[in-house]
């Protein structure tokens, strides 16, 4: 028995057995019950890290599990590879962004080949090719006829560096994970997809799966998050037009509308908030410094659900009324 395993020879030599038979192919006519196991495609950065590597072995772990057990088994791999991030690291490294990513591309598949993932390289995709992009162009498209897809303003994580939108997981103690920059707070337009539209056959098909853990339909019911209550507009009164006999100002709302379960207890109610980012706030906060700084700071916390739950309740009175 050799006292070092010599991986290099080893591997190497299982490695190009598996290229030259097309080992990890998945057959489009086999018998064999199938398995299809995607994982998350990573940003060609030009390196793997350790978080590479344990994602794409769990599911690799996966793979060769039902491929023991006689499944058929397709575990394709792509390259999240489009966007803004692309060309500012392009721009950062002073080449061209093409250049730059498909470098990248060929040098991080040479390392998940060398970690022998069982991965069908025939079903590789970047997502930053026309051939790949096309398609998701006209799901938009498709959808946006079926009116399922709608456009409105929200509040999203914005890096002034960057200058680019970053998901709540890419901000980090307030900064960019990038650039560093202090993440701010900003609202945009934005194209969202209606999913709200099957809310109610989402929650009732729950019911219909089984073998999941009760715990996992729960959050998922309390995800869609169904409520009965009404809506209730209150008239808002601007200071500055009291007494006044004049048009409203343009872009002031005459009412305030909000969401109740508890409509019976309106009588009870002692204000109304809005949110930091409301219209309403900041046309209060024109004239009000103090209202100003308070929204300014409010702007750089995080977006995220679970970080609005637990944050600390702050307000500040408007100086308008209901």
């Amino acid at each position: 028995m050799q006292q070092q395993y010599p991986f290099k020879d080893i591997e190497q030599s299982a490695q190009t057995y598996w290229d030259a038979n097309q080992t990890f192919a998945a057959s489009e006519t086999s018998d064999k019950p199938k398995y299809y196991c995607l994982s998350m495609f990573p940003y060609p950065s030009g390196r793997l890290h350790m978080g590479h590597v344990r994602n794409y072995t769990i599911g690799d772990v996966l793979s060769r599990f039902h491929k023991m057990k006689g499944y058929n088994v397709m575990q394709p791999m792509g390259w999240d590879a489009f966007g803004l991030p692309a060309e500012n690291a392009a721009i950062k490294n002073n080449t061209a962004p093409a250049k730059w990513t498909y470098e990248n591309i060929e040098h991080m598949k040479t390392q998940l080949k060398q970690l022998g993932l069982g991965v069908d390289w025939n079903r590789e995709i970047a997502t930053c090719k026309p051939e790949y992009y096309k398609w998701e162009q006209w799901l938009f498209t498709e959808l946006f006829k079926k009116g399922l897809i709608y456009k409105k303003t929200s509040t999203v994580n914005w890096d002034p560096v960057d200058g680019t939108v970053l998901a709540n997981e890419q901000v980090i103690d307030g900064r960019g994970w990038r650039s560093g920059a202090l993440v701010e707070k900003r609202d945009i337009p934005q194209y969202f997809m209606k999913i709200t539209a099957y809310a109610e056959e989402l929650l009732n098909d729950l019911d219909k799966l089984d073998g999941w853990p009760e715990q996992v339909k729960t959050m998922q019911r309390n995800w869609i998050g169904k409520s009965y209550g009404c809506e209730v507009e209150f008239p808002i009164t601007y200071p500055e037009l009291v007494g006044e006999l004049v048009e409203p100002v343009e872009g002031q709302a005459d009412n305030l509308k909000v969401y109740t379960t508890r409509p019976d207890t309106l009588m009870g109610a002692t204000y109304v908030a809005v949110a930091a980012e409301h219209a309403l706030a900041t046309h209060a906060a024109q004239n009000n410094p103090a209202l100003a700084d308070f929204i300014a700071e409010c702007k750089r916390g995080s977006v995220a659900e679970a970080d609005v739950a637990t944050a600390e309740k702050k307000g500040m009175a408007t100086g308008l009324f209901v």
